[in-house]
């Protein structure tokens, strides 16, 4: 099995989330030409295009407002919020209709976004960049709440996230994104909300 950083992992699982579906699109600020402040999502814009790796505004709301809007014409957008204190703009939008749109339609329409939220602290960052704001989400009815801790884990739990028709907000523990793990490309996943003993 190959060796690698949960970084690296993350970006595997996304690049096998564009490949197997042409739905998946991935949006956030600074996400293409640079790869992200943390390179997650590093040289995916080179190899499927800027109309599917998108460097978004530096607009929060309108990151996840547009992913509502791509989300009920089917496509399955993964929002990244650059970091865990920026997403507080964006929260209206995550907890009054990201959430809630599955129930008001009695079922009738979903919501298949991901927002990746590096979290956290141990990065020695400034304010509104080392925030744990996980519990404001899991207390939020329609969301489902993640967080990979482990390379192995972030490779799979990313693209059951993304194939998931659910909201699911996705965090990352920035300080261990350089941790290196084993990871098995063709090995079974556990199920995403089964957490590891």
């Amino acid at each position: 099995m190959p060796t690698m950083t949960m970084a690296k992992a993350l970006n595997a699982g996304l690049r096998r989330a564009l490949q197997a579906d042409p739905r998946v699109l991935l949006a956030g600020e600074d996400i293409g030409k640079l790869g992200g402040v943390f390179r997650i999502t590093e040289g995916l814009q080179a190899e499927f295009g800027w109309d599917r790796v998108i460097d978004s505004p530096l607009a929060e709301s309108g990151i996840i407002g547009t992913a509502v809007g791509l989300a009920l014409r089917g496509y399955r957008p993964v929002c990244e919020i650059q970091f865990d204190g920026f997403v507080f703009p964006a929260f209206d939008q995550i907890v009054s209709q990201v959430s809630r749109m599955h129930f008001r339609s009695h079922g009738n329409l979903r919501m298949p976004i991901v927002v990746r939220i590096p979290y956290g602290g141990g990065i020695g960052a400034i304010e509104h960049h080392s925030e744990s704001p996980e519990a404001y989400f899991a207390h939020t009815p329609g969301l489902k709440v993640v967080s990979c801790s482990n390379p192995l884990d972030a490779y799979w739990m990313i693209q059951q996230a993304i194939a998931s028709d659910d909201p699911v907000i996705f965090f990352e523990p920035k300080r261990r994104y350089h941790e290196k793990g084993e990871v098995d490309p063709d090995g079974r996943p556990m199920p995403l909300h089964q957490a590891r003993w």
